[in-house]
């Protein structure tokens, strides 16, 4: 007996689909009709394959009977679209790629922000202007159902069927299948499912680590390498050719004027001996190009300062004389994976000299080429235009980067650059420039401005009978060094005990200098930290942070709220349960709590840029769970509990940017965070962050789904002769059936589904199905692998009566109900047993619980749910 519990996202869609459509029932058939499937030959022979989904020996109409697992359903249902919501795309950061000035924080903050705005980074915050309300309701979209195969026509294709048209927008069977990661249909459902089965088995097994990065687009570095050094041929990246697509698609696109005489070149076509890295990385390295990507090549710079990390991204053992073969790697965090990425080394160039970034020399080409590395993951060089410095922070260490405008810090900021330090954290300052003249500028007292200094120690001494807040600087490209009070030479050194003293000067490195904490705060512009995770660091000697990841999504017209603005929508965005359990160790000022760092990140946004789509504007409240709610797990905020309680923390602002990143601190207690973009309806992907001292727990909100299986082996001496004819039929000679037999029976199958549109199965969904039932490794499915799979296909869905072959039916089954439990019980015991991550689930259930208002429509639904969950009005 196996026993699990799962807890999925509460999501409630608001009529989405007519009620009609919950009286959906499959009737299925037994074993019985097997006679009736041999006399009309499913498989004429192995030689020649039936066209998918059309038997030759039956009319269209009866096509994929054989196999009989449904008939036609009693009534038929449209699909109407998703609620829509106000019209005005966010706008985008501009393409200087500044970062311009921070926002102002909202009430009591611990501490500073992250990226607040970007120049032409749209700054929201709920309440304050009240945009206009949402859109009507869409009216349901006309569905043209599949009709009957017409007479062929002179230039028709015999046997082919004339493709349904899509409704104009998005249909909740989109909506739907988009959140499960494929189209609409049953089929991209299944592949969605099966996809995220092997990808959670990956990571289980340490894929996407830093050491076992996953291979972008399938690209292995060392295979390619190898054939082009045995073709003895260059590297040609078909993924990222040399073609006006990867410059960009606006400014940059194929007809504008700034693209015309361009010529993609090696470098070994542009200057006479070039190498990619010369006596390690330096600033001299990163010179900006035709492109507003400062914010990137900032980030850049401060990661010659580390070795380590720069190692991490940019592997050294790279050249253009050892095995050299045109081709190139690096590696980038992404969404809470490492990344391998690879590129040739054809380089836009005009007029003989770089495009983008280049090296001061001009014969050094490792910024060059990871500049293409990122332009090719993002989708293209101009995608690069316009970020934060925090944006690339994160992509090249996996870290979680916060700033602070020194001009406006909080008051405990020097304890926060202790504490950062102390946990291995990256500290970078800068002094801001206002002209290009200004750039690499001296002040007075030695300071360059627009230059990126590190920051490596912060301590407190006893001079003169009172406590003096030091902080250590480095500038790691030259000897110049500020001049001000507590430099190396100033006499203020004499008035400190002599061993403290001796402790923080004797370790100097070159650059290096003191200097005092208030004349920091005077003299520096910005501060930057990037909180590393505990895998990144090898030291036991830092204090690491506490690392916890929940991913997500917003889908139009089911958990796409929109903020507070709007109430009768808010409560619908996905909700994550949060304990912190723990106060941290060493308190600040006397003031107990648990501190933690919030960051939401949008995913994917930039690669969307070529199909006019750009950040949305994002932000996340954080609210305490009443006293009578404590405790429980299967609780969604309801819309009157949002209307009458205030957020306890919420992010500064909502803004355009890829991350929203705040620092509280909270007593112990459990908490709801609530991730959401500006307006309602914007369809997202997103990943939330949160760092801690102390470990903190969390859960995504929802109804708890429990199930008991009873797993029974199979034996040959359990399958009756009915079903060792079918097989043989079936399978043909080698008594085996194949990956890509097996698609064409589910096919069949699904062929007589009137009620679903799909182009069927895909073949690398039935390979992993293939893959997770071949016990013997022969790479098919014998006869009692194939009667495990048919017979759990058929126990569940008999007894469900709303199985998955019944699409969208099982899918608005209510949470819990025994038709949703069944349908996870068949999924579950399909693949017991075989390592996978139980959570695999979570995208299935997600949606039918965005669609389980379609029965409370007719049902009175309210006995099965928590107390805090109401109904919109």
């Amino acid at each position: 007996m196996l026993s699990f519990q799962i807890r999925k996202m509460g999501t409630i869609a608001e009529g989405l689909l007519p009620s009609s459509l919950a009286s959906y029932r499959a009737n299925f058939v037994s074993w019985s009709s097997v006679p009736d499937l041999l006399t009309h030959r499913v498989f004429p022979g192995k030689s020649r394959r039936p066209r998918a989904g059309v038997s030759p020996s039956l009319p269209p109409q009866q096509a994929g009977s054989q196999l009989g697992l449904g008939s036609r359903p009693d009534s038929s249902t449209g699909r109407p679209s998703a609620q829509r919501g106000p019209a005005g795309p966010s706008r985008a950061p501009s393409a200087d790629g500044g970062t311009g000035p921070v926002g102002r924080p909202a009430g009591r903050r611990l501490a500073g922000r992250g990226p607040t705005r970007a120049p032409g980074a749209e700054q929201r915050r709920p309440g304050a202007a009240r945009p206009r309300p949402a859109g009507r309701r869409a009216l349901p979209a006309r569905v043209n159902h599949r009709p009957r195969r017409p007479p062929a026509l002179p230039l028709q294709r015999a046997g082919s069927w004339p493709r349904p048209c899509r409704a104009p927008h998005s249909t909740a069977a989109e909506t739907l299948a988009r959140s499960l990661g494929g189209s609409a249909g049953a089929a991209p459902t299944m592949a969605g499912i099966a996809a995220k089965l092997a990808k959670d088995r990956e990571a289980a097994e340490g894929l996407g680590s830093h050491e076992r990065a996953v291979k972008y687009l399938n690209q292995d570095y060392a295979e390619l390498r190898d054939q082009c050094l045995e073709a003895g041929a260059l590297f040609q990246d078909p993924s990222f050719p040399a073609l006006p697509s990867s410059l960009g698609f606006k400014e940059l696109g194929p007809y504008s004027g700034k693209t015309r005489g361009i010529e993609w070149k090696r470098p070994t076509e542009i200057c006479d001996n070039p190498q990619f890295i010369i006596g390690g990385a330096t600033r001299t390295d990163i010179c900006q190009g035709a492109l507003g990507d400062c914010w990137l090549l900032a980030a850049i710079a401060s990661l010659t300062l580390n070795e380590e990390v720069l190692a991490r991204v940019v592997p050294l053992d790279q050249s253009f004389q050892e095995n050299y073969a045109g081709i190139f790697r690096f590696q980038f965090w992404q969404y809470g994976e490492w990344v391998e990425v690879v590129v040739d080394d054809r380089l836009p160039t005009k007029d003989g000299e770089l495009l983008f970034v280049h090296s001061a020399e001009g014969s050094e080409f490792w910024s060059a080429l990871l500049e293409k590395a990122y332009a090719k993951i993002n989708g293209c060089y101009e995608a690069l235009s316009g970020g934060a410095t925090t944006e690339g922070f994160e992509d090249f260490t996996g870290g979680i980067a916060e700033w602070y405008e020194l001009r406006k810090a909080p008051p405990n900021l020097f304890k926060i650059i202790q504490k950062a330090l102390q946990k291995g954290s990256l500290l970078g300052c800068s002094i801001d420039i206002t002209s290009a003249a200004d750039s690499e500028a001296v002040t007075f007292q030695k300071l360059v401005k627009g230059h990126a200094y590190s920051v490596t120690g912060a301590e407190e001494v006893e001079s003169r009978g009172s406590l003096q807040k030091l902080i250590r600087i480095r500038n790691p490209w030259g000897e110049v060094e500020w001049t001000g009070q507590w430099n190396d030479n100033c006499p203020n050194w004499n008035t400190v005990d002599p061993e403290v003293r001796e402790s923080l000067t004797r370790r100097h490195e070159d650059g290096e200098f003191w200097m005092s904490f208030s004349d920091f705060l005077r003299h520096y512009s910005r501060l930057e930290i990037c909180n590393l995770t505990p895998d990144t660091l090898t030291s036991d000697s830092y204090k690491k942070w506490k690392l916890t990841k929940m991913d997500g999504n917003w889908r139009r017209g089911s958990t796409a709220g929109g903020c507070r603005n709007y109430p009768n929508t808010f409560w619908m965005n996905p909700q994550y349960l949060i304990k912190l359990e723990e106060e941290d160790e060493d308190q600040e000022d006397g003031e107990s709590g648990c501190t933690f760092l919030v960051g939401l990140i949008q995913k994917h946004r930039r690669r969307q840029r070529k199909m006019g789509e750009d950040m949305h504007t994002i932000g996340f409240g954080i609210y305490e769970v009443p006293e009578e709610l404590t405790g429980q797990t299967n609780i969604h905020l309801s819309k009157n509990f949002f209307l009458t309680h205030r957020a306890r923390e919420r992010s500064d602002t909502f803004i355009n940017l890829r991350e929203v990143l705040n620092r509280f601190k909270l007593p112990p207690g459990e908490y709801i965070l609530v991730p959401s973009t500006f307006e309602p309806n914007k369809d997202g992907d997103f990943c939330i962050r949160v760092f801690s001292e102390k470990k903190a727990d969390y859960q995504v909100v929802d109804d708890e789904i429990e199930a008991d299986l009873e797993e029974n082996d199979a034996s040959e001496d359990d399958i009756d002769d009915g079903f060792r004819r079918l097989f043989a039929q079936l399978a043909g000679e080698d008594a085996e059936i194949s990956a890509f037999e097996l698609q064409t029976i589910l096919r069949r199958v699904l062929a007589k589904r009137q009620d679903i549109k799909s182009d069927g199965f895909s073949i690398e969904t039935c390979k992993i199905m293939v893959d997770m039932l071949d016990s013997d490794g022969s790479g098919k499915l014998g006869l009692k692998e194939f009667y495990i799979l048919w017979t759990k296909i058929q126990k569940y869905q008999v007894r469900a009566q709303e199985g998955w072959m019944a699409g969208l039916a099982g899918l608005c089954a209510e949470p819990g109900s025994e038709a949703a439990t069944l349908q996870d019980k068949w999924w579950r015991d399909l693949f017991k047993g075989r390592g996978l991550d139980p959570r695999w689930s979570s995208n299935l259930n997600e949606s039918r619980q965005g669609w389980a208002h379609v029965n409370r429509k007719s049902k009175d639904w309210s006995s099965r749910r928590g107390s805090a969950v109401s109904e919109p009005n």
